[in-house]
């Protein structure tokens, strides 16, 4: 996860998610930063770290982190070597056509593993890794024990983007998807993505999502095989999401700014109030968000990890503690919802 700034979204994920704190299982633990971002939850209460791990090994890390005598209590550590025999018979009930026996005791004794599984018998309401591990490792585990969710078949990701606008006073926060995972979506992918990044900002931002389709074409102002594609998946989604507000295809000024959408859109319920950017393909995802957070100054709190049953998010490598603290608190409100 990334940010810019302390800016308002991150101080309301903090209150948010603390008013019901989750059970978020770390398995990186013994990484500073993540040793790090253990103490502040621990000191913060805005969720409950899980340590997932070797206490041998992460115990001495919390210590040379900072762990001291004012911090009360202690985060519980789930031992992947005791819950071995147990989660070895699951993962292969799962992965059994896939994978040996052999391979799998192998498997749940990584922390990894093991944390994604003790989130599918719920021992824990979330995972967070991806400090150590790499995007695919995690997506890879997230997949093979927790799957997608009921109706849809693609993982995607989104990007949280919280800015002032120019000549505006109050920050705003928008949803920027896909931005990491679906290189060249389909139209029934893109209508999914979609529904899962306004479940996602319903928990996490707790508003009502409204949905941009967005294109170089504003209502038909182009023509194209990316701009009938972003139609088709506009046409989709309102078959899956009836009652959610979305409109397309919208070129980005077209969806954001009012005076624009007066005069290029002016029927619609969406151009100039989109809070929700589904962009056509992970080119023009990837892009904006880092544009928009390296030259626009917005605050950028993701990737946030979409489609799958249960709440496990992926971290840059690069990641702060700050931003490991972000994700913690975002699993802990797609825990809840």
């Amino acid at each position: 996860m990334t940010a810019s700034s302390n800016g308002a979204f991150r101080g309301r994920l903090r209150v948010r998610a603390g008013a019901h704190p989750r059970r978020i299982a770390l398995p990186e633990a013994t990484d500073p930063r993540v040793a790090r971002a253990i103490i502040e939850l621990m000191r913060s209460g805005v969720a409950h770290p899980v340590i997932v791990g070797d206490p041998r090994e992460v115990v001495p890390a919390l210590h040379d982190a900072g762990l001291g005598s004012e911090v009360r209590g202690e985060a519980p550590i789930i031992r992947p070597s005791e819950l071995a025999t147990e989660f070895t018979e699951l993962l292969l009930e799962l992965r059994g056509d896939r994978i040996t026996p052999e391979e799998a005791r192998a498997a749940v004794e990584t922390p990894l593993v093991c944390a994604a599984l003790a989130l599918r018998t719920g021992l824990v309401d979330g995972v967070v890794a991806g400090a150590v591990h790499t995007t695919a490792e995690v997506l890879r585990t997230a997949l093979h024990t927790i799957g997608t969710s009921t109706g849809t078949s693609t993982v995607s990701s989104a990007f949280y983007m919280s800015l002032v606008p120019p000549g505006a006073s109050e920050e705003i926060t928008l949803t920027f998807t896909d931005c990491g995972v679906v290189p060249e979506p389909t139209a029934e992918q893109l209508a999914e993505i979609a529904e899962s990044a306004v479940h996602a900002r319903k928990a996490i931002v707790g508003d009502e999502p409204r949905v941009a389709f967005l294109s170089y074409s504003t209502l038909g102002s182009a023509e194209g095989g990316s701009v009938t594609r972003v139609r088709e998946a506009l046409e989709r989604f309102r078959a899956r999401m009836p009652d959610v507000v979305a409109d397309g295809e919208f070129q980005g000024d077209a969806a954001l700014v009012p005076e624009v959408a007066s005069r290029k859109a002016p029927a619609s319920d969406v151009a100039g109030r989109a809070n929700v950017l589904v962009f056509p393909d992970l080119n023009a995802g990837n892009i904006a968000y880092k544009l928009v957070e390296r030259l626009g100054g917005a605050q950028a709190i993701g990737p946030v990890l979409q489609g799958l049953e249960l709440p496990v998010n992926d971290l840059s490598r690069g990641a702060r503690t700050p931003e490991i603290v972000d994700a913690v608190c975002v699993t802990a409100l797609l825990a809840g919802s």
